[in-house]
């Protein structure tokens, strides 16, 4: 098994290098509008924002702001196949114009281009992202009626378009199986609201005054790939950034494709490849590791399990779960210009195979669950780096 991976550094209002229906499932994160950091990236793209921004009209610059991604989301229709997922992290915006305190709601206006556009909207994800700043709050502190409400969430919407995808054959029922996540993930990932995960810096170090990336934590689209889509499928990013959703595409065994309109994230997300493959094969020690944890404690409280994985040996939770099986990477290749091939380990990781009985000695006594191996320095490293 092996994925490919690509990266243009062209503007996605003009996928070009795409054809039509080849694309499975979108992950992504635009620019806000109304968010001031992005002030000039979309007055740099159509002059009628800064004469609209100098007339301080709001609404006319969210607007404008807005028909700017529509072009992008037009794009993203042309390329995708019937029955494929999008999911588009996307935040509102408070701003202050003209003395005037308002909610700019980005969410809505891009839900309903893609309703207007025949699309299936489908549950929505709110991400929650707390902060313990003692001054996050807006408008007149305690006094009634002029405090407004924190901005503590992001959406990520999530859409179809048309009907729901088959699976016709023999080979991609077979991948479908192979492709399943466990009970207790479901349970976890199919929640309405996400807790815990941490928000990547607005701002990237290396170039503070110049580059710019809205870029979410790896847990995000490393879930909704997961959540959305089969090994072998094509995962597209239109606003790829530092790459994160390359990289969960890589470590999920499903081929990807990004666009990204500022050649200076070439040098971020070069560097980051070295150590991906160590990354991703602990990210998937850690959902081995949860699950044996998981069969533990069910164990002690209900007992045992009427199924078991053919790949794994241990217990599973359904009879959907009997075949599901994570690739560990076996190697990552950079092949030319923003392009990587991965190849990938046909059965599963040599810690799990042949040995489930000695990692579960303490399931009878409901003894502790199996140690987990250490993560390495350069593990830790990477995980710095993409987290």
């Amino acid at each position: 098994m092996h994925t490919r991976h690509q990266i243009h550094f062209e503007n996605s209002k003009h996928m070009a290098a795409l054809a039509a229906q080849s694309v499975d499932l979108v992950v992504t994160s635009p620019p806000y509008p109304m968010i001031e950091m992005w002030d000039a990236m979309f007055a740099g793209h159509n002059p009628d924002i800064r004469k609209a921004q100098s007339r301080r009209n709001g609404l006319e610059v969210f607007e404008l702001m807005h028909r700017e991604l529509d072009q992008v989301w037009q794009e993203v229709i042309r390329v995708l196949k019937p029955g494929a997922i999008v999911c588009i992290n996307i935040g509102d915006a408070v701003r202050t114009i003209n003395e005037n305190f308002m909610l700019y709601p980005n969410h809505s206006r891009i839900l309903n281009y893609f309703l207007q556009a025949g699309f299936t909207n489908l549950p929505a994800i709110l991400w929650r992202k707390p902060t313990n700043a003692p001054n996050k709050f807006m408008g007149s502190g305690m006094l009634p009626p002029g405090a407004y409400v924190t901005l503590e969430h992001e959406y990520i919407l999530v859409l179809r378009n048309g009907c729901k995808r088959e699976f016709a054959t023999a080979a991609a029922r077979q991948n479908r199986r192979e492709s399943a996540f466990f009970w207790e993930e479901r349970n976890l990932w199919y929640s309405d609201v996400w807790m815990a995960l941490v928000g990547a810096t607005q701002r990237l170090v290396k170039d503070p005054g110049r580059l710019r990336s809205g870029a979410f934590p790896f847990e995000v689209p490393y879930r909704l790939i997961n959540m959305f889509s089969v090994k072998g499928d094509m995962v597209l990013d239109p606003f790829m950034g530092t790459g994160t959703t390359m990289w969960a595409a890589m470590a999920a065994g499903r081929n990807s494709t990004g666009f990204e309109v500022e050649p200076g994230f070439q040098e971020v997300i070069g560097p980051q490849a070295q150590g991906l493959v160590e990354f991703s094969n602990a990210i998937i020690q850690d959902r081995l590791y949860n699950h044996i944890e998981f069969v533990q404690d069910r164990f002690k409280a209900k007992g045992g399990f009427k199924y078991t994985n053919k790949h794994y040996k241990f217990p599973v939770m359904t009879n959907q779960e009997k075949e599901l099986l994570l690739n560990p990477l076996e190697g990552l290749e950079a092949i030319g210009d923003n392009r990587f091939d991965v190849t990938y380990l046909p059965g599963p990781q040599q810690t799990f195979e042949d040995n489930w009985q000695e990692l579960s000695l303490g399931l009878a006594d409901c003894a502790s669950p199996p140690r987990r191996p250490a993560a390495t320095a350069s593990q830790r490293a990477v995980q710095l780096k993409l987290l």
